[in-house]
């Protein structure tokens, strides 16, 4: 080739790697940026990790993982990951199929025939389409609560208590922690192991997650993990973070932590990458089977065309297909997902309930070139009954909601009557006064009327319709 050519090639591939570099320190410093307002103004507290195409692009830690002792979180701290477990106990069930160890159309009385529940099938209860009752709305009102309860226990008391279904199996979709209880109930039954030997011999020891267990002992055995982010909730009178278990109306944290398979699953950032990485290439579970799980098994959501598959949420957006899964219990709040067609993977576990979803949605705006709000601090302005007075009214997004006036206050009502203040910061820009980064923006004409406006959630602004 011609020296002339070659130096033009080589150029050109120069110029593409720095732009490149460029692009991803941007980025990057973007996504700090963002996260560090939300630590700052927000409380955010919690670890991120967001990868593309199998590359980590941003990782990162915010905050304490002990709030008592100063202890800081860092790259390697193990996170309750609730829900977002339920993938672990689908795959587990998935496994045991692969291996002809039973079919997803076994009946649940096959397995526990004490329970009052016929017709319910393991497609059922890995779609949520069960309709088994909540077992912890029942143990709450009837439970020995000086007892921690654990699967057996659970299993018993729905045996005598005989709660009754909320629905005719595979009639709709409603989430059930009862179901994925059982499942993971259904995957020691059948191998023979605990639930958690089973997971850690055929799932994380064989993807090298060395940092990810299952962990429900800490309060019935006074177990610990090295490393270990605790879960915390803001007390607002106090002005401090504090434990669940120290908050009266939340002992459920401490009698219902025996159960296994619809939590209870702890990792990091790092390990569930590998995880994601796992399901992308089924490293694990047959190609077609790993196709069914991430497949739209069950129709979760009508009015945003949300499906569930087993363990995992279905959805297309405006980015790409969505697969993801939240976790939420007191002190934890997680998020997973992963773009499919773009191959990026966003993980976000915070441990003092900070809101993992819209911090994670906002994160996927930043990866696709999109702008959003870097949190601030709110300063509250006076407005009068009269100029507050345009602003109520009826709009939507996806959903409906009031605005309606109480003196010289406004707030967004919704039809089931709960309500939050809202307070101006401008004459047309106001805050939520419920500690949360919300911020709603009215466009008005040349009358002052409002015309329309925008819901700005944490950073992710969307166009609000004015309906009367």
């Amino acid at each position: 080739m011609n020296r002339k050519y070659i130096f033009l090639a080589f150029s050109v591939l120069f110029l593409f790697a720095c732009r490149s570099t460029n692009e991803a320190g941007n980025l990057n410093q973007q996504m700090d940026e963002y996260l560090k307002g939300q630590a700052d103004y927000f409380r955010f507290n919690g670890n991120v990790l967001v990868a593309e195409k199998g590359k980590v692009i941003f990782q990162k830690s915010y905050g304490y993982a002990d709030f008592d002792s100063k202890r800081l979180l860092n790259d390697s701290s193990v996170f309750e990951l609730a829900s977002i477990s339920k993938q672990f106990t689908a795959t587990a069930i998935l496994l045991l199929k692969d291996k002809n160890k039973l079919k997803l159309t076994d009946s649940l009385k096959q397995y526990f025939p004490e329970l009052p529940y016929n017709g319910i099938t393991l497609y059922h209860m890995l779609t949520h389409t069960s309709g088994l009752p909540d077992y912890e709305a029942s143990m709450n009102s009837k439970w020995d609560r000086r007892k921690i309860a654990f699967n057996p226990d659970m299993i018993a008391f729905l045996a005598k208590e005989k709660p009754p279904l909320v629905f005719a199996p595979g009639s709709r979709w409603e989430y059930s922690n009862t179901a994925y209880a059982l499942l993971a109930s259904i995957v020691e039954k059948i191998s023979g192991q605990s639930f958690s030997t089973y997971l850690a011999k055929n799932i994380f020891q064989p993807l090298g997650m060395s940092h990810s267990r299952i962990y429900n002992t800490r309060r019935s055995l006074k177990d610990t993990i090295p490393n270990y982010a605790y879960g915390y909730l803001y007390n607002d009178s106090l002005n401090k973070h504090e434990m669940p278990d120290s908050i009266p109306d939340l002992k459920f944290v401490i009698y219902l932590d025996g159960i296994q398979g619809d939590g209870v699953v702890n990792s990091t950032t790092a390990d569930l990458f590998t995880w994601d990485r796992a399901i992308k290439n089924h490293s694990l579970l047959l190609e077609a089977t790993q196709n069914e799980m991430l497949k739209e098994q069950a129709l979760a959501d009508t009015v945003n065309k949300v499906y569930y598959g087993y363990g995992v949420f279905v959805e297309k957006t405006e980015a790409g297909k969505m697969i993801s899964h939240s976790g939420g219990w007191p002190g934890y709040t997680t998020f997973l997902a992963r773009n499919v067609d773009k191959d990026q993977t966003f993980i976000l576990l915070s441990n003092n309930s900070s809101n993992s979803p819209a911090l994670t949605k906002a994160l996927q705006q930043l990866a696709n070139g999109q702008s959003v709000y870097i949190p601030y601090k709110h300063t509250e302005i006076v407005l009068d009954s009269t100029q507050l007075q345009k602003f109520t009214g009826k709009y939507k997004t996806t959903t409906e909601f009031r605005i309606e006036r109480t003196g010289n206050k406004i707030y967004r009502v919704f039809p089931n009557g709960q309500k939050t203040e809202i307070k101006p910061e401008s004459p047309n820009k106001f805050f939520y006064a419920d500690g949360t980064d919300r911020q709603i923006q009215f466009e008005m004409n040349e009358k002052q009327q409002v015309v329309k406006g925008w819901l700005i959630s944490y950073g992710v602004k969307t166009e609000l319709q004015k309906l009367q």
